[in-house]
């Protein structure tokens, strides 16, 4: 029986990134703040990832102003959308493949 390992992305694997990614397919925008509420990430760590994601250009960034206030708004683009469903299908592969379980 031969164990084999799918092919992760590790830019969407880390968890803050994964739950980031998860988000931004199910809504058209989401702002920081629910980002921030959703992740439980510091403000930091949470910046920090989406400037990787937004660095592999999965994420789309829109900065506004809100009155006074500077609003950072966040969207999957369409290579994010595909190396998403791209990284959801390699994973469930590999966890319903049969032969992946010692017996």
């Amino acid at each position: 029986m031969q164990f084999t390992l799918p092919e992760i992305d590790n830019l969407i694997h880390a968890p803050i990134r994964l739950a980031v990614m998860t988000v931004l397919n199910e809504v058209e925008w989401a702002d920081f703040k629910w980002l921030q509420d959703i992740t439980q990430a510091s403000d930091g760590n949470l910046a920090s990832h989406l400037r990787t994601l937004e660095n592999a250009r999965y994420i789309q960034v829109d900065k506004t102003f809100q009155g006074r206030r500077p609003q950072t708004r966040y969207a999957i683009s369409d290579l994010g959308r595909s190396a998403y469903l791209h990284y959801l299908s390699e994973m469930d592969s590999f966890l319903t493949r049969k032969g992946n379980a010692r017996q």
